[in-house]
């Protein structure tokens, strides 16, 4: 099929579908989960014919160019929240406290999922891999519950309303901080699984580490020059592709540079940038076929009953974890149990972080395409319940509120 006729295809599918399911579902759910799910269900009956051509190799370097906005964009939006007056419930989220919650949040969710893979999820059919060490693979899957959905999140939280904006950043600050950890996870377990091949460290990851500090340099150096907006049109792909690429260097992942560059944007120049319609581009035009696509990566003959179970357990498994760390250490001082527990729901959204960091994990060969097909039901599930149990723990928690002000 012609390069452009697979492009508008693939693009049909995952953007002009999604968009009408959405639609249609009323915006229960968030979009960004639509067309990963419109992906998944393709998988579970078969897939697309292949003279479609879909996935598109356009379509591919469009969505992820898309996922990559979508990260630059959300560092645009925290640093403009940054520099202007911060609400009353970001003002009881102090950076240290943020950080304590953040650790909480991905130590005892991948305590949890580990012990789970190692001592019940080993015992069900098809879910080792040959060859593979078990407390990796437990590891691995430790580390799949553990993860917040950093992409999804940000587009969950920008259709929030006002009012809810604020725990979705503080949120979306947690998930920043649990996803550099992720990485680093990642890292140190594939290096533990090619046993000694060991990272070889070069006159490249000394200049990917200065790059985020000469960001950081230059956005106080130049906090009170406003440039014109042709400037801008090239100042901030130079941004965005400065930091992909030194996260990329660095073994974590392009998104999260891409989110720190945004935040290293100098304040003044947020004047001339249209941050919410930069996100909606990404959000509902660029990104929907990346997210498409990760779920046709999913095998369908690994979608059964059997995995659609195990992923229940998984879930119950990991919103609990997710919720009691966020309990024991709040990150908001003096919020509500309620607050509290909304921020949590949106820190349980696993979304497309854990799709990628699974299909990592099954290409190295530490967890089995059925165990990969169970992560991904997992994502797909946690992320379903994000926007309902946000809104309705919202909801009870304003209702007090608006009942004190009517007497």
């Amino acid at each position: 099929m012609p390069v452009l006729t697979a492009l508008l295809l693939d693009a049909a599918i995952f953007i002009g579908l999604a968009w009408v399911v959405w639609r249609v579902c009323g915006r229960t759910f968030p979009f960004a989960i639509v067309p990963i799910a419109i992906g998944l269900a393709i998988a579970g009956f078969g897939g697309l014919p292949a003279s479609w051509g879909v996935p598109s190799s356009s379509g591919q370097t469009i969505g992820w160019f898309g996922v990559l906005l979508l990260a630059f964009a959300a560092g645009l939006e925290t640093r403009h929240a940054m520099s202007g007056p911060r609400s009353t419930v970001e003002q009881g989220a102090s950076a240290r406290r943020v950080i304590a919650a953040a650790s909480m949040a991905i130590l005892l969710p991948f305590v949890a999922g580990t012990l789970l893979a190692y001592y019940v999820l080993a015992g069900f059919p098809q879910w080792g891999v040959a060859g593979a060490h078990p407390v990796l693979g437990a590891l691995a899957v430790g580390l799949c519950v553990a993860v917040s959905a950093l992409p999804v999140l940000i587009g969950i939280v920008r259709e929030l309303t006002p009012s809810q904006r604020p725990y979705g950043r503080i949120a979306v600050r947690i998930a920043v901080i649990d996803d550099a950890a992720l990485w680093i996870g990642l890292t140190v377990l594939l290096l533990l699984a090619r046993r000694g091949e060991g990272w070889a460290f070069s006159g490249w990851h000394v200049l990917a580490v200065c790059v985020p500090v000469l960001l950081l340099v230059l956005s106080r150096a130049l906090r009170g020059w406003v440039p014109p907006a042709w400037a801008l049109c090239l100042l901030l792909p130079a941004y965005l592709g400065a930091g992909a690429w030194a996260s990329t260097q660095l073994g974590l992942h392009e998104l999260l540079g891409a989110y720190f560059a945004g935040v290293a944007v100098p304040a003044a120049w947020l004047r001339r940038v249209p941050i919410e319609r930069l996100g909606q581009l990404a959000l509902m035009v660029l990104a929907p076929m990346f997210f498409g696509h990760s779920g046709l990566k999913v095998h369908g003959d690994a979608l059964t009953w059997s995995t659609l179970q195990v992923a229940l357990l998984v879930l119950g498994v990991s919103v609990l974890a997710k919720l009691a760390a966020v309990l024991l250490y709040p990150p908001m001082r003096n919020g509500s149990r309620r607050e509290t527990l909304a921020i949590g729901v949106l820190l349980q959204c696993k979304g497309l972080m854990e799709i990628v960091a699974a299909t990592i994990l099954r290409d190295a060969g530490l967890i089995s395409e059925f165990a990969f097909a169970v992560l991904t039901t997992l994502a797909i599930l946690s992320t379903l319940l994000t926007g309902p149990l946000f809104r309705w723990l919202m909801a009870r928690q304003e209702a007090p509120a608006v009942e004190h002000v009517t007497r």
